[in-house]
């Protein structure tokens, strides 16, 4: 992704410490990547939905003098791509806010398509989840079910994961227990917004030794500073609540990864299919 617009521009934004804001603009940058060099400073705001000074001030962060730098800086490294659309086009093309809603899913879909154009974030990702006996898994609150549905589908491969869903004071003593068992590397799920629990739990866990493998929606979430390798995937915001199937997709892309890993993943997921014969599991 690297050689991409978006990666270019993410590239620019690593290393600076943004704040919730900032990050929300960085955020629709890279997602507008294309656009970006284009926009000015309150169609920017408007997209990111934030006030035109926090772009000026976004820019400032970055050591720039100010947006007109910033975007000045932005056509040498990150030019758009042929198809780009120029900045203000409409976009919905008449849809109602349903279709817009699917239509934006389907695109970040297709970033996530880009980004996995480079395997090596994910099957690097894969050797630490396989390595790790017992493998823990958190996600609280709106990651809770992309973490729990991870969970269930690596037990069929995996000898021992363990499922942190619930937060509170038994979430360091369940990562303590982990380590004393030989855990290595935890799979985090963190979904906007993001509770601090997680945060707090991530830091505790790199403390303790544990390897920290995130699914966020971008880079720039807060918990990327407590992440040693962190795979973005964004969620959906045209709706009430976001929509999260590019994050349910690459947990299902490192079940992969994990699984290639493991020499006995296929005799594990036969044995498991030949129990529910027996059992009448399930109804065919």
């Amino acid at each position: 992704m690297s050689d991409s617009p978006a990666g270019r521009l993410q590239a620019l934004f690593e290393g600076h410490r943004l704040t919730p804001t900032q990050r929300r603009i960085a955020h629709c940058m890279v997602r507008r990547a294309a656009d970006a060099p284009f926009l000015s400073s309150v169609e920017l705001a408007e997209l990111a939905g934030v006030s035109q000074p926090s772009v000026t001030r976004f820019a400032v962060a970055l050591g720039f003098d100010g947006y007109p730098a910033l975007r000045r800086h932005l056509r040498e490294v990150a030019p758009p791509g042929p198809a780009a659309a120029p900045a203000g086009a409409a976009e919905d093309g008449g849809h109602n806010e349903y279709q817009q809603a699917v239509l934006a899913e389907i695109e970040n879909l297709r970033h996530l398509a880009g980004l996995l154009a480079d395997p090596a974030p994910v099957e690097r990702a894969g050797r630490l989840l396989a390595g790790s006996r017992p493998l823990l898994v958190l996600g609280l609150r709106a990651a809770s079910s992309q973490a729990r549905g991870f969970a269930y589908f690596a037990a069929k491969v995996h000898p021992d994961v363990r499922l942190l869903d619930e937060g509170g004071s038994m979430l360091t003593d369940r990562i303590d227990a982990a380590v004393r068992a030989g855990a290595g590397a935890l799979l985090c799920f963190a979904l906007p917004r993001h509770p601090r629990e997680v945060v707090e739990a991530l830091e505790y866990a790199r403390a303790a030794g544990l390897t920290v493998v995130t699914v966020a929606e971008s880079a720039f979430a807060p918990v990327a500073a407590h992440s040693d390798l962190l795979i973005p995937a964004a969620v959906g915001t045209g709706l009430a609540f976001d929509t999260a199937c590019a994050p349910m997709l690459l947990g299902r892309v490192l079940l992969e990864a994990m699984a290639d890993e493991l020499p006995d993943a296929q005799a594990r997921l036969e044995q498991f299919d030949a129990k529910a014969a027996e059992r009448g599991l399930f109804v065919e």
